[in-house]
């Protein structure tokens, strides 16, 4: 099957998934492989080559995320169990006050994730998160989604995350030639985009908290869990603020140098080294070996094994069902869906500055990756820049910005990212799509409309 009935059954199979996962309470997993094979047979994929498809997708996600999750989860525990979580949240509200948590955990987030992975970010500041639904009483569901949106913007719009910086480096160089991608004015452009999701996704988290409770929101008899001050008396005196804070903000750090480092093409031993340091990997391991520190700082040494294996017992199905959507989205990569889309891009050229919106939206709702659909995307529209009337460095910096806007919309089961935000949100599936991925959709429209208002600013100005 090929064409415009693959695309058909795309959709009636994430439809069929869906239903699967929501409405008969088929286990994720199951139900994700179950579809990603079904789709793999209609995609006309070789028989003898599914087996190996369905091997890659799976082992991808351990190899790219797998690690990095199960080192923040530790990371998130010993926080947890020293109350160096706790102290955590003090210190945030000291610094946005009460009143504010929801536009707090969310500005961090957009902060946290221009130099870090917005998976990764997730995993390290979950445990603020938590700390601070206890401190603030706000609803966790509503801090799980500013935090997921915060982190979501600025991994798609502000270099140098990966996905934001190779389209504006294959952008600028198909319009003035190699090396003179104009990287402050894509940074610039894409800190004042984040304006209108930012205020959309914190706005719909605020609405969307009021509806749906999470399950570390209530016990098992409905009773509403230990309050702030509660959890504070069993610790004691907390931990101090440099011991609380250094297993999360070293290994912000060290991607953060990593990420500059590759950006202005620094070279040598030094260079290398906080390459291999900022690798996500690397950095949580070096922020896990300060979480021990942590843990014999408060004389809880002896809890280690016990610690680790909870954490193991946490993640394990977090990374299963995280491997099941790299499946689809290896399914779908593998079809001839991506090319059948790119070949027939020219009849969506008509739309403007909503034409990369669009192709990036339709690529990373169907293959999962904000990245992939972003340097695809790029590369897609490059050669069609002066037809489409994008020729100055702010126009194609609009341009990253709109293809950015398009890859946040949607995330759904196929996307790792949207795993990560509902399991560590204590959610179901269910009440991720209402939350994760309406949220998605929300602040990607949103971004699009202020994406095409400054456009028509810049028309008039010019």
């Amino acid at each position: 099957m090929t064409g415009i009935w693959l695309i058909i059954a795309f959709i009636v199979a994430i439809v069929a998934m869906i239903l699967l996962i929501s409405k008969l309470k088929v286990h994720p997993f199951f139900a994700i492989m179950l579809i990603s094979l079904v789709l793999a047979l209609l995609a006309g994929i070789p028989l003898t080559d599914i087996p190996g498809v369905i091997g890659s997708g799976f082992s991808g996600t351990f190899s790219s995320i797998g690690i990095v999750i199960i080192l923040g989860a530790f990371i998130g525990t010993v926080l947890e169990k020293t109350g160096a979580a706790l102290k955590l949240a003090d210190m945030v509200i000291k610094v946005v006050g009460e009143k504010h948590p929801e536009l707090a955990i969310g500005l961090m987030g957009w902060v946290v994730s221009i130099p870090v992975f917005c998976d990764s970010g997730f995993v390290i500041l979950n445990p603020i998160r938590k700390a601070l639904v206890k401190r603030t009483k706000v609803s966790s569901v509503t801090l799980t989604i500013c935090l997921s949106c915060g982190l979501y913007i600025a991994h798609v719009f502000i270099p140098p995350t990966p996905g934001p910086i190779a389209a504006a480096d294959k952008l600028f160089e198909a319009a003035f030639g190699a090396n003179n991608v104009n990287l402050l004015l894509v940074i610039g452009i894409g800190v004042l985009c984040s304006i209108f999701p930012l205020i959309a996704g914190i706005l719909y988290a605020k609405y969307i908290g009021k509806k749906i409770k999470s399950a570390d929101e209530v016990t098992d008899n409905g009773e509403v869990v230990k309050t702030y001050e509660e959890l504070k008396a069993e610790f004691g005196k907390l931990p101090n603020g440099f011991n609380a804070i250094a297993p999360l903000i070293i290994p912000i750090l060290l991607m953060a140098a990593s990420s500059i480092v590759t950006m202005v093409h620094w070279v040598g031993f030094f260079a290398d080294l906080f390459k291999f340091l900022g690798t996500p990997i690397m950095a949580l391991s070096v922020g896990t070996v300060f979480a021990i520190i942590q843990l014999l700082t408060a004389k809880k040494g002896k809890d280690l094994y016990n610690l680790t294996n909870e954490t193991l017992k946490t993640v394990g199905p977090i990374l299963f069902v995280t491997a099941a959507g790299g499946v689809l989205g290896k399914v779908i990569a593998s079809s001839d869906m991506v090319n059948f889309i790119t070949e027939h891009a020219n009849v969506l050229q008509v739309l403007g500055i909503f034409f990369p919106f669009l192709l990036a939206a339709i690529l990373k709702s169907a293959q999962g990756s904000s990245t992939v659909a972003i340097t695809t995307t790029a590369g897609i529209v490059a050669p069609l820049l002066s037809v489409l009337g994008f020729t100055t460095p702010i126009q194609l910096a609009l341009v990253v910005m709109a293809i950015g806007a398009g890859a946040m919309t949607v995330s759904h089961a196929n996307d790792s990212y949207f795993w990560v935000v509902t399991n560590f949100g204590d959610m179901t599936p269910e009440q991720g799509y209402k939350t994760q991925t309406l949220m998605t959709l929300i602040i990607g429209i949103a971004a699009m409309i202020e994406i095409f208002i400054i456009n028509l600013i810049v028309g008039l100005i010019h």
